[in-house]
């Protein structure tokens, strides 16, 4: 039996406004390929399917034309939602998904049950399974606010309650297969922050939780689940050298921040009591490149990308000595004639002595949403022994934004 692993589609992401469906349609054919020529049984998708809670006509027919390809290649095809996702979204179609064996689970329910779905149809030729499909679980379902609470109360409560949570599951899962009587693995799925994760700069991995990253340990999963298939951070990862909790990662560079690096998926396969994991590494359907240096350097590397790359997507980082006027026209002029697409370009010589305060040349594109309300509370003179708790409740804020479903009534 081979399960595959992979999350964080983020399907209808854009790059400083430059659409990408071409990509996620080339990653979605690729996948579809492997599915069918490895011989794939199941299929886990651990979260992060869209990139909002309100994806565009394209996003949505890419989703369903490879859903509905795979459905005849595997046995069965199994979603969680990601806190990118709309829960409603989800599973608004998840009783029509199931007659094609397509099992989503957009958000958490009174039923237990609801997320331990059990494979087995007494066919000698097909492996059961059991698979625990935790989808994000958001703060309003781990956690009761109330009156006076602090920072630090709310944290313990958010730990607690994902470790209840996922503790209640895993021995639910446990229960089934002892009622089976058979050698059967279980496996999780979960869309959340462990400790020690691997992250990059410019990769749009949300924050979860208000103080809590870093915070849930791989003791989350008890010593019974064969494997984890985690999704929500973009780097391909073991969880703390852990062989059997991983991250998939996302299958195409989200940011300038992940340009260069090799994005996997995971495929678990069990034989005669004995299971092996595989990564296979997702094919680059656009180059992103980031170029620091001078202006002799950039040139160099744009040459370079014109015989390599040559519909490519830039980010430029001029460190120069040199005051250069009209940057950006030069660097344009260089790319004239080519399907290189130079998406931003950062003077870091002229941002060097002014770290903290705003530059007029500065864009949002450059900052963070942290970063500009830091930059608010800086130019309003805001006292320091005030930010902390401030940039607390904005967080809190920013999280609870990120969180409302458009599409729940």
């Amino acid at each position: 039996m081979k399960v595959l692993h992979t999350s964080d589609w983020h399907l209808g992401r854009s790059l400083h406004k430059n659409k990408r469906y071409d990509e996620f349609e080339s990653f979605l054919d690729w996948l579809y390929r492997i599915i069918v020529d490895e011989n794939i049984d199941h299929v886990l998708v651990a979260g992060d399917i869209f990139d909002n809670t309100t994806p565009s006509n394209r996003a949505q027919e890419l989703y369903y034309k490879f859903l509905c390809k795979t459905a005849s290649a595997c046995h069965n095809v199994v979603i969680i939602a990601g806190n990118h996702d709309s829960p409603t979204f989800l599973n608004a179609p998840k009783e029509v998904l199931k007659f094609l064996n397509i099992h989503v689970v957009g958000a958490v329910t009174d039923d237990l049950n609801d997320e331990v779905l059990v494979f087995d149809n007494d066919n000698k030729d097909q492996q059961p399974i059991i698979i625990c499909a935790v989808p994000y679980l958001r703060d309003r379902d781990i956690r009761r606010s109330e009156a006076g609470e602090g920072i630090e109360d709310k944290e313990i409560k958010v730990i607690n309650g994902i470790k209840e949570h996922y503790k209640k599951v895993c021995e639910l899962a446990l229960k089934k297969k002892t009622e089976m009587e058979k050698d059967v693995p279980i496996i999780a799925m979960g869309h959340l922050y462990t400790q020690g994760g691997k992250t990059t700069g410019d990769d749009g991995v949300r924050e979860l939780y208000i103080g809590t990253l870093g915070h849930i340990t791989k003791d989350i999963f008890p010593d019974y689940i064969d494997y984890a298939a985690l999704g929500h951070l973009h780097v391909p990862q073991k969880v703390k050298d852990t062989d059997n909790i991983r991250y998939s990662g996302s299958p195409i560079p989200m940011g300038f921040g992940e340009a260069g690096q090799q994005k996997k998926i995971n495929i678990i396969e069990f034989e005669n009591s004995e299971m092996k994991i595989h990564e296979k590494s997702v094919p680059v359907f656009r180059v992103l490149k980031k170029i620091t240096g001078n202006i002799e350097k950039i040139t160099k590397e744009i040459y370079e990308l014109k015989i390599t790359a040559p519909d490519a997507w830039v980010e430029i980082e001029y460190i120069g000595d040199e005051l250069i006027s009209g940057l950006r026209d030069l660097l344009e002029a260089e790319t004239e004639g080519t399907e290189i697409i130079i998406q931003t370009i950062k003077d870091r010589r002229i941002k060097a002595p002014i770290i903290n305060r705003i530059d007029s040349t500065e864009t949002l594109d450059e900052l963070t949403e942290e970063e500009v309300f830091n930059r608010c509370l800086i130019s309003n003179n805001i006292p320091l022994e005030q930010r902390n708790e401030l940039i607390a409740a904005y967080k809190e804020i920013r999280i609870n934004m990120h969180e409302s479903d458009a599409n729940a009534e």
